[in-house]
């Protein structure tokens, strides 16, 4: 890949950054339990079955290579080594930011991308996960517009299911990106996980996604819907084709700022699977 298309991709998919104080925040609907899962059939998904110091299976994940900022400022370097993302041997993907000199940059990480691999509009997309901690780690769990290449971000459109920052342990955030709408002035909302910090266990991160909404879920609790009448006057809806997931763990950048003294490393995101559901016919 040319230094040229490597930056376009790193400005493509770097996007998932926001300014809270600028982003259009949708009052939350009322927390409800959502015992929805009998409403669908498993299309995809991803159990992290392996023997440990595995990579993930390169049948459905790509590793982004580079760092030049990811078009948000991020310290790291991301990389395709298995010190950066592999199995534990237990049923886990284990997601590594480390502090070390690398390709230029004082830190690595890895992000992780189904992009062509396997794309989908519309249905159930989630996965359990247990999040890094510290000032400056961010990790996310998102999805881009497979037609990037061909039109751009932000018309392609990203889905946020969850970013976090490191420095607010107990606090979620789920968004939308569009033309419009997107950057500081995305659409979405956040979220206080009750019951603990989200580095101490699992927590099941997910959206459903509709042709006229999507909405948001922690633990199977709703927490956000947006529908094209929530976004900006004049702004169209683009979730109307095919996305692919990312999973990552960014080193400082826009959204969460800079790491300080107390941040540690290793960090790490473990991941016990992703699943993706389309609606039950």
């Amino acid at each position: 890949m040319t230094s040229s298309r490597l930056l376009a991709w790193c400005l493509l998919l770097g996007s998932v950054a926001c300014d809270p104080a600028r982003s259009k925040s949708i009052e939350p609907p009322p927390t409800t339990e959502q015992p929805s899962h009998q409403q669908w059939r498993l299309v995809w998904q991803d159990e992290f079955e392996g023997a440990p110091g595995t990579p993930p299976s390169p049948e459905r994940w790509n590793a982004d290579v580079g760092g030049d900022g990811w078009g948000n400022a991020q310290y790291e370097h991301n990389t395709a080594r298995t010190e950066n993302a592999s199995l534990d041997g237990e049923g886990h993907l284990v997601i590594t930011a480390r502090k070390e000199r690398y390709q230029g940059n004082d830190y690595t990480s890895a992000r992780l991308n189904t992009r062509g691999k396997f794309e989908r509009a519309y249905g159930r997309f989630e996965a359990r996960l247990q999040l890094p901690t510290g000032k400056g780690i961010w990790p996310a769990f998102w999805m881009l517009g497979a037609n990037f290449a061909q039109v751009g971000w932000p018309e392609c459109g990203e889905i946020d299911i969850m970013e976090h920052r490191g420095q607010l342990p107990a606090i979620v955030r789920g968004s939308l990106h569009g033309p419009g709408y997107s950057g500081g002035e995305n659409v979405g909302g956040e979220h206080v996980v009750s019951g603990g910090k989200l580095y101490e266990g699992f927590h099941l991160y997910a959206v459903e996604w509709d042709p006229d909404r999507i909405r948001w879920f922690v633990d199977d609790v709703m927490f956000l819907e947006v529908t094209p009448k929530d976004l900006p006057a004049n702004r169209r809806w683009v979730f109307d084709h095919p996305h692919f997931l990312i999973l990552n763990i960014a080193v400082g950048g826009n959204y969460v700022g800079p790491i300080d003294g107390t941040t540690q490393f290793p960090q790490t995101m473990r991941v016990d699977y992703v699943r993706v559901y389309a609606r039950a016919e």
